[in-house]
């Protein structure tokens, strides 16, 4: 037998149903496969079945639910369906983003996990078109004490600014928790937004018959085989050493593939185009053979590979990074390979778009897989999973916070706590100003990081918010929760919202009560959306992060996008001045279910905590839509939201980014660190509140006084750089090992 033979042998071979089993493909989707199929597929077929009907590809068992959600505004140009969504930012140009995880590869291997996150982002955005201006990432890890837990964080960090740094895109906003939740499952979001004209944007969609089909970028290797089944499954206590499926990134060569594909974009060359994502080449050349209604005919030979003897169902599972798929027009391909070269970029015809409807491979001559491509997408399964209403939390005893601390000394706590605590040791490690066009990054900036629109006066603001203990308490009301905190925060800095991107990260949805959290979530999500005119255009759902059986936290991560019209009349966190007003706008009832203060101070388990503060999303409304008129009329010198530890917690902020002392007044332990929603702090001179328009929910709770003053509430007050170390130091001595006792 020949080495061909040899290698062709075991791809042929017909696979029953406990091959599809191993492939993480249940009875009924069997049934289903080979009635499609009309036979029982080979090793190549079935593999390229498991990845595109994996939930990570699928989404089997979220796709009824997500398509609750409002898709469209004035603003929209291309919501869901794409590599990423699109917005019209005017002047003929658009905003291109997108969220997605990189949750499971990021545990087993933190810093290539994180990394190529990283990676795979920007691709889904300069696949369309766009030049990428940014990145945003959420992290989410175990209890400090853990003992994974640093050296996780080390290496997420590392590989986030290792990538993009070296690639020269600037990281500028995030968020950092901690909770002995994600111990066994830690989560790395990754968020990338980029600038376009709105008539050169470019879409998987629209490929014809008849054209070649072009592979450009790094060769194939054998990392990341099953990466995106993996992604969809439980792990296992042990299943961190499974590191053949993660991806290994390269930042330099994503940097000539963006210039490269950038200039190829100009020439009017390219028909369709899709990044190699999750399932590599096989969900690339689906999807751009199911979104044109057309067939697909590759020579595997002709792919480049960085390995030998590279099996069919090796190829087109690998998820190596740096690659990307085109249809060409015709007789392009010289002008295509010609940019390429220039780059040192491989760049290979390896097919050619049919009418055949059907995806055929070939390698050594022989035809290893012929399989109709709508079964692949359009007949993906599509579950009604069973679902539980969760539990409704009991509200907390009335007397419940009635400790006898001092203010101050609640203050230092919260301040100093793992998720209070200044996240300066991470961001410091990311290049927030490459380009030159960050105005300011969220880290100092407060709410949400402004990145100008080259060139012009506009600026883009970008934030990522989510409160997963409130999801927790009450999926509907948190689910709420994180749109309005992102409304909240784009209108803190005056931005107009305009649209998000998520990433919704739940436990396994064959579990009626993990589905009960994600079906309710998606439906507060998408009642918020409604109410506030602020449309999900892109997303993704990761789903089965569990370990051993024990869920993650539910984590709806909502990242957000708005639109400044003049940058000069932002605010930022840091601006208030000597003599100031400290201005609470919204009502304040003092609830501290769900809060900081119940977790932090209080000591309560999850199940203690009460339920989350409810959300008023007419109120949020009205209230943000105050606050960007008084910010747009220069009438403001530094605004925040009130959101973790409440008016306290965020008055602290506001003095320790503007280096001023603060005297707070007099207030109750619940309207102190309640953390009621629909509420901002403004920093206003008596002036310019003297201008501000009627509202039925304004108060002056504060002033602000001398440089680097004292912090003051209550009749007490304490040096403000007490506060500012235990907001800083937090962070660096865990990193190093400091025992914080």
């Amino acid at each position: 037998m020949t080495d061909t033979s040899a290698l062709l042998a075991p791809l042929l071979a017909i696979q029953d149903q406990d091959d599809a089993a191993g492939h993480g493909i249940n009875e009924e989707e069997w049934a289903r496969l080979t009635k499609r199929l009309g036979r029982a597929p080979n090793l190549v077929e079935l593999g390229i079945y498991s990845v595109m009907w994996s939930e990570h590809c699928s989404y089997k068992s979220s796709r009824r639910h997500l398509s609750k959600f409002p898709t469209q505004n004035a603003r929209v140009i291309q919501g869901p369906g794409e590599n990423a969504g699109v917005i019209d930012i005017g002047d003929g140009q658009a905003a291109i983003f997108k969220m997605e995880s990189h949750n499971h590869p990021s545990y087993i291997e933190p810093y290539q996990g994180a990394a190529t996150g990283v990676g795979g982002i920007l691709r889904d955005v300069f696949t369309m078109g766009a030049r990428p201006i940014a990145l945003v990432n959420a992290l989410r890890f175990g209890a400090p004490e853990h003992p994974k837990t640093r050296s996780l964080v080390a290496g997420v960090v590392a590989g986030i600014g290792g990538y993009g740094n070296c690639v020269g895109v600037p990281t500028v906003a995030g968020e950092t928790e901690f909770d002995a939740g994600y111990n066994g499952n830690i989560l790395v979001n990754a968020m990338a937004i980029g600038l376009a004209d709105q008539d050169k944007i470019f879409y998987a969609r629209g490929a014809t018959p008849g054209n070649p089909i072009f592979y450009v970028g790094s060769k194939t290797g054998r990392d990341g085989i099953h990466g995106a089944t993996m992604a969809s499954a439980e792990f296992s206590e042990g299943e961190e050493d499974n590191r053949p499926t993660v991806q290994v990134g390269d930042p330099f060569t994503e940097k000539l593939l963006i210039e490269a594909c950038l200039e190829l974009m100009a020439t009017d060359a390219i028909q369709a185009i899709q990044d190699m994502g999750a399932a590599g080449l096989t969900s690339s050349s689906v999807e751009m053979a199911d979104k044109g209604g057309i067939g697909i005919d590759m020579d595997l030979d002709k792919v480049p590979q960085r390995e030998r003897g590279m099996s069919a169902y090796e190829i087109m599972l690998s998820e190596s990074q740096e690659r990307m798929l085109m249809v060409l027009k015709p007789g392009k391909v010289e002008t295509a390979k010609a940019i390429f070269d220039k780059y040192d970029l491989d760049a290979e015809v390896i097919g050619m778009t049919t009418d055949t409807g059907h995806m055929v491979l070939r390698q050594f001559g022989e035809i290893v897989c012929d399989i109709p491509v709508p079964p692949l997408a359009e007949d993906a399964p599509n579950y009604d999973r069973p679902w539980t209403s969760p539990p409704e939390r009991q509200p907390l005893a009335a007397d419940a916070w009635k400790i006898d601390q001092d203010p101050l000394d609640i203050l230092m706590q919260l301040m100093g706590c793992p998720d209070m605590a200044s996240k300066r040791w991470i961001w410091e490690q990311y290049d927030r100003h490459v380009m030159g066009d960050t105005l300011d990054s969220s880290q100092s900036m407060g709410d949400a990081a402004l990145i100008r629109v080259h060139g012009t006066s506009k600026a883009l603001a970008v934030s990522s918010d989510c409160t997963p203990r409130y999801v927790s308490a009450d999926p509907f009301e948190g689910g709420k929760q994180a749109v309005a905190e992102s409304y909240r925060n784009l209108s803190a800095v005056g931005a107009t919202p305009v649209a998000i991107t998520d990433n919704l990260n739940f436990g396994n949805p064959e579990k009626p009560a993990t589905m009960g959290y994600i079906v309710r979530a998606i439906e507060g999500m998408a009642e918020a959306c409604r109410t506030l005119d602020y449309p999900v255009v892109s997303g993704n759902v990761s789903l089965y992060n569990e370990t051993d059986g024990q869920a993650i936290p539910p984590t709806p991560v909502v990242g957000g996008v708005g639109l400044v019209e003049d940058f000069q009349k932002v605010v930022g966190l840091g601006g208030a001045r000597s003599g100031d007003r400290l201005i609470l706008v919204g009502e304040t009832a003092g609830h501290l279910g769900a809060s900081l203060f119940a977790r932090q101070i209080l000591a309560l388990n999850n199940d203690q905590l009460g339920p989350p503060p409810p959300v008023d999303l007419l109120l949020e409304k009205k209230t943000a839509d105050f606050v960007r008129h008084l910010i747009v009329g220069g009438l403001v010198n530094a605004a925040h939201d009130v959101s973790d530890g409440g008016l306290a917690c965020a008055a602290v902020e506001m003095a320790l980014a503007s280096h001023l002392g603060l005297d707070l007044g007099q207030h109750s332990l619940p309207d102190l660190f309640g953390e009621d929603q629909a509420r901002f702090i403004l920093s206003v001179s008596e002036s310019q509140f003297a201008q501000f328009p009627e509202h039925d929910a304004l108060k002056i709770v504060g002033t602000f006084t001398t440089p680097d003053g004292p912090f003051g509430v209550n009749g007490k007050s304490m040096p403000l750089e007490d506060l500012r170390r235990a907001h800083e130091e937090w962070m660096p001595n865990y990193m190093a090992g400091v025992d914080a006792s």
